[in-house]
This record gives structure tokens, C-alpha cells and sequence, in this order.
């Protein structure tokens, strides 16, 4: 296992995963679970693994995804989750479209765990380089307990977890609180 430790650690150092999108709509870059599998590749026959992803449907109601990423050398691996919820209320999709867009989120955010890839922004884009007027990314705020609380009641009216987390960090218990809370309504 520590030979398997090793070669994840190096992959992790080195790995280098672009944004390769652009959301028009939010005016910035990122990257999908293709552009990390794509970096990763190279790496598969330098240290001698390989990487697999896992999916398995862990609630119908409301649908809970859990993604795995596991990096493997043939005797030992190591592996990485993520859960996510599907949204069958979102609006102009159909519901495999739903379940494939939480599908990729998952898959994106397993292999960031595993590959301790951190989406949040870096110097670059956020260094304005001396101009006044562009705008600096912002990490998303942590959830005070009040808020937490209202988030809990949004959900069990109805309310969309994504909404919650497109404002705020949302750690991996308070999701499964919310997918417990989203079921109960």
C-alpha cells in the first residue's frame, strides 16, 4: 500500500488539470471530469496504475448519486467519493439529461477528491493585475447556522439543493442532511 501511496502522491504534485470551458452566462472557466481524466492519463503507465469511476444510485427519493474514483496499481487501491443529488425539477431538461448533468458533477468532484484538485481560484484569476475595474472571484461563503437552518426549511418546501450550493460551501454532511431533509418532504 505504501508503493500505491507513493505513486498517488506524485500524480497529485504534478497533475495538472486545465479549465477547458467557458460559461458565458457566469463569465468564467471550468474544467470537467474529462479535462482531469484527460491530465491523469499520462501518468497511468509512468507510475503503473490505473483509474476506474464508480457510480451507484444510493436514494430514489429524492435520486442520490454516489460517485467513486479509484486509482489502483493492481493489488491495492485507494479510492475517493462524492454524492451528489439530482434535480428532476430542473427546469428545460429532460430527466436523463438530470441525472447525466449530477452524473458528470460527481464523477468531477470524486476525482478532484482523489487528485486533491481545488476548484477554488487561483492567484491568476483572481489578480487584477492593476485594473480597477474587473471583477475578482469570490469564494463562496460558509453557511452560519441560521442560514443553514433556512436552507434545511427551503428544501423541505420544494427549493432546489443546487440553489443552496451555487451561494454557499456546502460540506459533505450538511448535503447529506439536505438530500435527508429534501426526501422528508
Amino acid at each position: 500500500m505504501k508503493q500505491l501511496n507513493q505513486k498517488l502522491a506524485v500524480i497529485q504534485t504534478e497533475l495538472k488539470a486545465k479549465k477547458s470551458s467557458y460559461n458565458a452566462f457566469g463569465k468564467y472557466y471550468f474544467r470537467k471530469a474529462e479535462d482531469i481524466l484527460e491530465a491523469v492519463k499520462p501518468f497511468l503507465l509512468r507510475e503503473g496504475v490505473s483509474v476506474r469511476l464508480d457510480e451507484e444510485l444510493i436514494h430514489d427519493t429524492p435520486p442520490t448519486l454516489k460517485s467513486t474514483a479509484i486509482i489502483s496499481d493492481g493489488e491495492n487501491s485507494i479510492q475517493a467519493t462524492a454524492i451528489v443529488g439530482v434535480d428532476l425539477n430542473q427546469k428545460g431538461m429532460q430527466t436523463a439529461q438530470q441525472f447525466g448533468a449530477a452524473s458528470s458533477y460527481g464523477k468531477k468532484y470524486s476525482l478532484g477528491n482523489l487528485f486533491l484538485i481545488d476548484d477554488t481560484a487561483d492567484a491568476d484569476s483572481t489578480n487584477s493585475h492593476g485594473k480597477a475595474n474587473q471583477i475578482v472571484n469570490k469564494a463562496k461563503a460558509k453557511m452560519t447556522e441560521d442560514q443553514y437552518k433556512k436552507a434545511i426549511d427551503f428544501v423541505k418546501g420544494g427549493g432546489a439543493i443546487s440553489a443552496i450550493q451555487s451561494k454557499y460551501n456546502v460540506s459533505g454532511v450538511q448535503m447529506q442532511e439536505l438530500c435527508a431533509a429534501q426526501k422528508a418532504k
